[in-house]
């Protein structure tokens, strides 16, 4: 499982076996949040999310993702071609 990034202890992943529309699995201490990426300008929307994690934890990861889109927009087209 290739983890694209790692961010305050957050490991960002995209799968290579994994479908449309691009997306990123956000790990930490605990939970799995997976946020569509809507690239290649956004914004990211929540689709899933693993384990037990605040509202406010979700809107502070997301504002750690967002500043690194385009990194993982081009990482998923990398990895799997098209956006959708």
């Amino acid at each position: 499982m290739p983890a694209i990034l790692t961010l305050n202890g957050l490991k960002v992943v995209i799968y290579p076996a994994d479908h449309r529309p691009a997306h990123v699995h956000v790990q930490g201490a605990g939970f799995e949040i997976v946020f569509d990426l809507n690239c290649p300008d956004g914004p990211l929307d929540v689709r899933n999310i693993k384990g037990n994690v605040s509202n406010a934890s979700i809107r502070r990861v997301a504002k750690l993702i967002v500043p690194s889109l385009s990194t993982l927009c081009g990482a998923w087209r990398d990895i799997h071609g098209n956006y959708k």
